[in-house]
């Protein structure tokens, strides 16, 4: 059985301006809210997912990546 890297740097795509920024995911908890750096539009997960990254990053989050639940 392989083990698969869990990635951690994921690119967030704001809704709003379409700024784009890479960001690194904690290990250890969800991120709810985030800024976009250039609008200052506040994002949160869109219905369904858990986390700003796995609704607007270009990875999941790292729960999501090993198959756990997040959060």
């Amino acid at each position: 059985m392989s083990t698969r890297a869990i990635v951690l740097k994921s690119i967030i795509t704001c809704p709003f301006c379409q700024f784009q920024q890479t960001e690194t995911m904690p290990l250890d908890s969800c991120q709810y809210f985030y800024e976009c750096e250039k609008c200052r539009e506040t994002l949160k997960p869109l219905k369904g997912d858990c986390c700003v990254f796995c609704s607007y990053g270009t990875v999941a989050c790292p729960p999501i990546q090993q198959n756990k639940p997040c959060c």
